[in-house]
């Protein structure tokens, strides 16, 4: 889990002097929030904490409710 950290650290502080060089606030706001959702993921990854998974409802919509089936 540490190399998970350091590496997004190390990603973080490659990216966020020209960020705020530039002056791009907007893009700094989206870079943090991917980079946050990356670094929980990763680490639910690293501990093997269950992931939920979006597809699983999409199946469940597409199969249970609209009974559509592909085969």
């Amino acid at each position: 889990m540490l190399f998970v950290i350091i590496s997004f650290v190390i990603i973080i502080f490659m990216e966020l002097p020209e960020l705020m060089k530039k002056r791009q606030f907007r893009e700094l706001l989206a870079f943090a929030t991917f980079t946050l959702i990356a670094l929980i993921l990763s680490i639910f990854y690293v501990l093997r904490i269950p992931i939920f998974n979006p597809v699983e409802v999409f199946q469940y919509i597409i199969k249970d409710l609209l009974h559509l089936n592909y085969g």
